[in-house]
């Protein structure tokens, strides 16, 4: 009898990784829900980051309104596309949802004793935007990764391009291209030269503290720096190019 129950024991602890693989093999394969209303035209309002601004705002009694307005990709400055592409994920075309060589570079670059760096792709900087929360954690990361495994196999890469640059934050409250360009420098997305497209990529990281109206430091150090790199990518303006000529159902 006790043979016979140790051998149960030893066949569950046996079984345990493989229903917790076929649980994370489950999870992975669901598809995020409400995807299929990002798939085209001007997305839906109550993205993650969008929601956590107006929430904060009301906490606070701040009696203010969401900067926002939605652009086609073709009619957003090339320039703005490129600074923000060269500033946040310069191989955006090249690898797939994550991109696993920035992640060891960023590793090995820490183990050496520099700062950790993120390394997250647009595509898991947009699923992170419309859908989960501001904390840093493991599992959020994941989630994050999931997410952005299936909104290149949903959307494809210039719908993704796309959204992100109609809802990333370019100052508090400030969302999208179009509305940045409105706000910092009183004009349209499509009218932006790559001075101005590299002010408004450098405010991306940190869009409350450094942005084009804060002037900080920091701000103009990045703001240089994507400039200068802007010059060096007539490649990736082709590419872009190319993209924007697409019909907007395509999936490069």
């Amino acid at each position: 009898m006790a043979l016979g129950r140790r051998h149960y024991l030893i066949a569950a602890a046996l079984s345990l990784p493989l229903v917790g693989a076929a649980l994370v093999a489950a999870w992975w394969w669901r598809p995020p829900p409400g995807l299929g209303a990002w798939g085209s035209g001007a997305p839906p309002t109550g993205w993650a980051t969008r929601a956590r601004q107006e929430e904060v705002w009301k906490r606070e009694g701040v009696h203010r309104r969401i900067e926002y307005a939605y652009l086609p990709l073709s009619e957003i400055s090339l320039d703005v596309q490129l600074a923000v592409l060269v500033s946040e994920d310069l191989d955006f075309f090249g690898h797939g949802a994550v991109d696993v060589r920035a992640i060891r570079e960023a590793v090995e670059e820490w183990r050496e004793g520099g700062r950790l760096r993120g390394a997250s792709t647009i595509s898991q900087q947009l699923a992170k935007n419309l859908y989960l929360s501001g904390e840093r954690t493991l599992w959020r990361k994941v989630e994050e990764a999931r997410l952005a495994w299936w909104m290149e196999r949903k959307l494809g890469k210039r719908r993704i391009l796309e959204l992100y640059l109609n809802i990333v934050e370019f100052g508090p409250g400030v969302y999208g291209a179009e509305a940045a360009a409105a706000h910092y420098f009183g004009t349209h997305a499509s009218d932006l030269d790559a001075d101005r497209g590299a002010a408004l990529a450098a405010a991306i990281p940190s869009p409350g503290r450094d942005n084009p109206s804060t002037g900080s430091r920091r701000w103009e150090v990045r703001r240089r720096l994507i400039r200068a790199r802007i010059d060096r990518v007539d490649w990736l303006r082709d590419r872009l190019g190319r993209l924007n000529r697409q019909r907007a159902d395509s999936r490069p």
